[in-house]
């Protein structure tokens, strides 16, 4: 799966989830199969390394934007290394209000941190909506190339 935005490119890979027991627990109660999947991704990780950085140096100097890596087992997913990358945003005071109550709760350790919580949070309980919206960009996007010149 490749994901793109202005700042970075995202690949992630999946690999085949290894033949482990399902249901057998590891000491720390985490099961068998999603410590096999771990495994199998930092593996993947240590072999692959190699051919990455020399892929992703070529897409960078092609597409101009950083190239991340990552990948999936069954239902476990890394990302090997990604952007942090610094958004500005103008609060109202109520805005920074929960901000601040998130930081001084210890739910976070900052506004940029609070913040990026909150986004998270969107993300994860409106994933439907925001994959409408994309849908909707795209369609945006396709009428406007298909559309005259101006």
């Amino acid at each position: 799966m490749v994901t793109v935005d202005r700042e970075e490119i995202i690949v992630v890979g999946r690999l085949p989830r290894p033949m482990r027991p399902a249901d057998s627990e590891d000491a720390k109660g985490e099961s068998s199969a999603r410590s096999a999947e771990a495994g199998r991704i930092k593996r993947f990780r240590e072999d692959t390394r190699a051919e990455r950085m020399t892929i992703a140096e070529e897409m960078e100097a092609r597409f101009g934007r950083k190239v991340a890596w990552g990948a999936e087992c069954g239902e476990t997913r890394t990302l090997f290394t990604n952007m942090s990358v610094p958004v500005m945003t103008r609060l109202r005071q109520p805005e920074r209000m929960v901000l601040d109550t998130l930081v001084e709760a210890g739910v976070t350790r900052s506004r940029s941190e609070a913040l990026a919580w909150c986004v998270r949070l969107v993300a994860q309980h409106e994933a439907d909506w925001i994959e409408q919206l994309r849908e909707a960009l795209g369609a945006i996007r396709q009428a406007r190339e298909s559309g005259p010149d101006a």
